[in-house]
């Protein structure tokens, strides 16, 4: 990256704007997104550590598009075994179900459609086989004790899970595309797919779409990758070896100052393990501690302290740095000691995610702007004006710190909460015209793809090597805003 007129501050994305350039790039579908880490990642889109961003949907869905997803440190390991094991099995096209019996009733069916963005419950019988499906359509006016058998569509469009098997190539997009005519014929945006007469899975017309556009980042054994986190106090080599045992596929060694003792400790004690996975630590924000996490052995460094919607470290401390200078220093470091960073917080928009990898990261870490999603893990709310939510909270707050200090004495943890930082609530609002995290995505990638083509970048390199950037102010920040109505 170059700019028109060299820095003299620290600068946030909302201070720069990216220059078009000569390009040879004849479409944005010709871009290849993925990251040159060692994650094996086909889009450079992490969905954070965060307790209210990251569970086995999210993990599910951000893999099968080509991203990855990190499990918070502060879930129990019995759990992270059982999760790890789940997303393993997932198929790397088809969606995960929502399935009741026929015998369930419209309230069951209710309960569980927020948990996905199509809003379905697929009926199957004591076999696996469908025998109808339930939108929200269907209970409108009905008992709420009615059966689904009472309700539901019957004889849906099925799918045979044969057609869409397959490495991706030009027969599986051909299969693919024979399953979104099927579903356009049938006049339906979903269809049930079976496999030998069981359910396998679902497919949207989006899906089916969106299937031909990504890559799915998948082990060596096919199946769709994972990462976790680890935290940096107790017994950190134990708890790494749990994870690698499990089949996490990226360690991610996490603490808010990660230029510490602690942070050497436990990066020599889980290198010791010969893990055979990409090791990420973080977080830091300047070209020094990056440097010396990479001799210490991180093939990965996280960069960003404060920039995050939840956070309130900046304002508790004064410590951190803005985000794209902290980014563009540290990526230098990384990469002329043959290491990597990810940009950790601060992004809002697809254009801040352009300019962390136009910086020089390697991928981009986003928390709170996935937790309004159905994906996320938190219970779906509604406020006063129906508007639906989702509660987000830093993972230093009270909420995050009373999860992770739950083993402890009372004293001990009435101590330990005189120092939370971070907000322990926030509303995280679904839109509607973009309720899934695939929506995000979309948004995310569609942006970055036309960033690269003005910059003349076939691939994230050479996005890094030809961007141009200039210095902004807030006036001008504004002008690119789009305006909602006329003035």
């Amino acid at each position: 990256m170059r700019f028109l007129s060299e820095p003299t501050t620290d600068l946030t994305y909302s201070d720069l704007f990216l220059v078009p350039s000569r390009s040879d790039v004849l479409s944005r579908l010709d871009v290849d997104l993925a990251a040159d880490d060692g994650t094996g990642s086909t889009i450079p889109l992490v969905a954070a550590n965060m307790t209210a961003v990251t569970g086995k949907r999210m993990a599910e869905t951000m893999a099968r598009r080509g991203g990855l997803a990190v499990l918070p440190q502060d879930v129990p390991l019995d759990v992270i075994r059982d999760v790890t094991a789940w997303i393993k099995a997932r198929h790397a096209v088809l969606e995960t179900p929502v399935t009741l019996a026929p015998s369930s009733t419209v309230i069951d069916a209710l309960h569980l459609m927020g948990k996905r963005p199509h809003g379905a419950v697929v009926v199957v019988d004591d076999a696996g086989a469908v025998t109808g499906i339930v939108r929200a359509s269907d209970c409108e006016g009905q008992d709420r004790f009615a059966s689904l058998a009472s309700v539901m569509r019957r004889q849906p469009l099925v799918l045979d899970a044969a057609t869409l098997d397959g490495a991706p190539g030009a027969a599986a997009e051909q299969g693919l595309r024979g399953a979104f005519e099927a579903m356009d014929a049938a006049g339906t945006d979903l269809a049930p797919v079976q496999r030998d007469g069981v359910l396998a899975g679902v497919l949207t017309r989006k899906g089916a779409l969106r299937s031909t556009l990504y890559r799915p980042s998948l082990d060596g054994a096919g199946r769709l990758k994972v990462a976790a986190a680890v935290g940096i106090n107790g017994d950190v080599a134990g708890r790494a070896a749990e994870l690698l045992a499990a089949g996490v596929d990226v360690l991610v060694l996490d603490t808010a100052h990660g230029h510490q003792q602690k942070m050497f400790d436990a990066l020599a004690a889980v290198k010791a393990l010969t893990p055979g996975v990409p090791v990420v630590a973080g977080n830091v924000v300047t070209a020094d501690a990056t440097r010396e996490l990479i001799e210490a052995g991180a093939d990965i460094v996280k960069v960003g302290v404060g920039p995050g919607a939840m956070c309130t470290t900046r304002m508790m401390t004064a410590v951190g740095r803005p985000q794209f200078s902290a980014v563009l220093e540290c990526s230098a470091a990384a990469r002329a000691a043959g290491g990597r960073v990810w940009a950790d917080g601060g992004v809002r928009y697809p254009r801040d995610v352009a300019l962390a990898l136009a910086a020089g990261a390697s991928q981009v870490m986003i928390g709170s702007w996935f937790a309004g999603t159905h994906e996320s893990p938190g219970d779906l709310q509604q406020d006063a004006g129906g508007r639906q939510y989702k509660e987000s909270f830093g993972m230093a707050s009270a909420r995050a710190v009373q999860n992770r200090n739950q083993r402890e004495g009372a004293f001990e943890k009435d101590r330990k909460a005189l120092f939370e930082e971070g907000i322990s609530t926030s509303r995280m609002f679904i839109d509607p015209a973009r309720p899934g995290v695939e929506d995000l995505l979309d948004m995310i990638t569609a942006g970055l793809r036309s960033s690269m083509s003005y910059a003349g970048a076939a691939d994230l390199a050479a996005f890094r090597e030809r961007a141009v950037a200039g210095i902004q102010s807030a006036a001008g920040y504004e002008e690119g805003r789009p305006v909602p109505q006329s003035w």
